[in-house]
């Protein structure tokens, strides 16, 4: 920095050793009147000689042009904060020091006046402005910035959202002839959904793992029902893993709403991404869920999880293997294995099935009254689901008569009345 009147006006020039740093050369006094930080760097080094001073800001919020907007601030011109920027700037103000016991209204009190007028009262604005905390997520969490944001998106999803007058789906004032949202008379371009329920899925969507995660875990906190958290989560997971959208049915193709069509996806690590999930899945069951585990065991199997994410998700699918359907039960042998299929798996989830079910080794061949036992039922149904399966992998050359056996015997004996499905598997054989 150099002394007042040594330079008229202020530039920036990259430094000959390349990369990201920035040089900018500029005057003292207009930084140190507004830059607490600064100014204590200045007042420090008031007993060297030297007429220009180096300071070297190291991890700076924003880098350079983030810098660039606070110096033009400091100099008098205008901040014109943004969704996409204030997150940003209201960091760098904090490691700068920018409060108003440097000048009045500064860039620190502006930075959250803005963020608590208009971020926090706007559906949009506040995804926008948690999705660009990624690079900043430490600071951001000192100045409480994600949780407020958070808190705020929770409170959206569980209020009228005619309270707000968001430009999101469901609002007949809002809609055009055409269908689409309109938002102070203007065209958006988004599709009014239909479901009510899942109008948010696609919009947190587009946040990296860490802060959907913690989003998660703030909703499920402030009330949001385990279903509705469990869809947003599948919704997140067809999203970043693309060959899990094959086995699930239904659209394969992602509407676009209004915050989000302007948004760019996260960058994923899929592995991880996985291996995290599925803690942040709640207990669930259902034929769509328990499919969608299975695509996800698919994928785990492909992207070599560890082995406790692939084992909770056998157990998961385990507990409620009544449910699954033979095409989804037919998992190939990823590995260095002989066969089609992975077998091994689909027994370890038949061992899973009985150990869920302690009454099941004490129901008797003779007692099938499945109106008064529901074990019994679930039994029966996951004993032709095996059987079925066996039928479908006997014609596998590689496939030994031991693991045939094993595969029948996973079951108790009160689960066959009849034997004809093993039989016709035997014929296969």
């Amino acid at each position: 920095m150099a002394p007042a009147g040594k330079i008229s006006g202020f530039h920036r020039e990259g430094n000959h050793c390349g990369g990201d740093e920035v040089n900018f050369h500029l005057h003292k006094f207009p930084l140190i009147s507004r830059c607490g930080k600064i100014a204590a760097i200045c007042e420090e080094s008031q007993s060297t000689t030297e007429e220009i001073l180096t300071v070297t800001l190291e991890e700076f919020p924003g880098g350079a042009d983030t810098f660039f907007i606070i110096v033009k601030f400091c100099y008098g011109g205008r901040v014109e904060f943004t969704p996409r920027n204030v997150v940003i700037l209201y960091c760098a103000a904090d490691y700068l020091c920018m409060t108003d016991d440097y000048g009045e209204d500064n860039l620190l009190s502006k930075s959250e006046s803005f963020f608590h007028k208009h971020i926090l009262l706007n559906w949009k604005d506040c995804i926008l402005a948690l999705q660009s905390c990624e690079p900043v997520i430490p600071r951001a969490d000192k100045l409480q910035i994600i949780s407020r944001c958070m808190n705020a998106l929770s409170v959206m999803i569980c209020t009228d959202p005619s309270l707000f007058g968001w430009p999101m789906m469901m609002y007949g004032s809002l809609q055009s002839p055409g269908g689409s949202i309109l938002w102070n008379g203007i065209n958006t371009g988004a599709r009014i959904q239909t479901n009510e329920s899942d109008w948010w899925f696609e919009d947190i969507s587009y946040l990296c793992f860490q802060l959907f995660e913690r989003l998660i875990q703030t909703m499920e906190a402030k009330g949001i029902t385990p279903e509705n958290l469990a869809r947003a989560i599948m919704y997140y997971c067809k999203r970043y893993l693309p060959g899990l959208g094959r086995w699930q049915g239904g659209q394969s193709g992602i509407s676009r709403s209004v915050a989000s069509f302007s948004m760019t996806p996260a960058t994923v690590n899929q592995r991880a991404l996985l291996e995290s999930v599925i803690k942040l899945l709640p207990e669930k069951k259902g034929k769509s869920f328990c499919r969608f585990l299975l695509g996800l065991l698919r994928v785990a199997l492909i992207l070599g999880v560890n082995h406790t994410c692939q084992d909770s998700l056998e157990r998961r699918i385990g507990v409620q293997l009544e449910l699954a359907t033979l095409d989804s039960l037919l998992i190939p042998s990823y590995s260095d294995s002989d066969t089609l299929y992975n077998s091994d798996c689909v027994e370890r989830m038949i061992h899973h099935f009985v150990s869920s079910e302690t009454s099941l080794t004490s129901i008797s061949p003779t007692s099938f009254d499945l109106d008064t036992s529901p074990s019994l039922g679930r039994l029966k149904r996951v004993a032709k689901l095996v059987d079925n399966y066996i039928a479908e992998v006997a014609s596998d050359v590689n496939l030994k008569p031991t693991k045939f056996r094993s595969l029948a015997e996973a079951l108790p004996g009160s689960s066959r009345s009849l034997h004809d499905g093993l039989y016709r598997a035997l014929d296969i054989l």
